[in-house]
């Protein structure tokens, strides 16, 4: 029985232009050699619905709501 990894999602700033971005950790490293590019994308949907849940900034908000559009986007290109 396969057990489901977890990516953990938080935002961030860029230092050269004040950009909010998502970034990821895995959270346990054996994973990442066995899992392949839809389970990381699904896996990171998932860490920024959960991302979306708990963040007030509306400029995080913002950033995570442009990152999943990509990913779902993403998604529909690979099928």
């Amino acid at each position: 029985m396969e057990i489901p990894f977890a990516i953990s999602a938080k935002t961030c700033a860029c230092k050269e232009n004040n950009k909010r971005k998502v970034t990821y950790t895995f959270l346990e490293a054996y994973h990442s050699l066995c899992v392949d590019k839809k389970e990381i994308i699904m896996a990171q949907l998932e860490a920024c619905g959960s991302l979306l849940k708990h963040t007030d900034d509306k400029t995080d908000t913002k950033a995570i709501e442009m990152e999943v559009a990509e990913l779902k986007m993403t998604l529909d290109l690979m099928a």
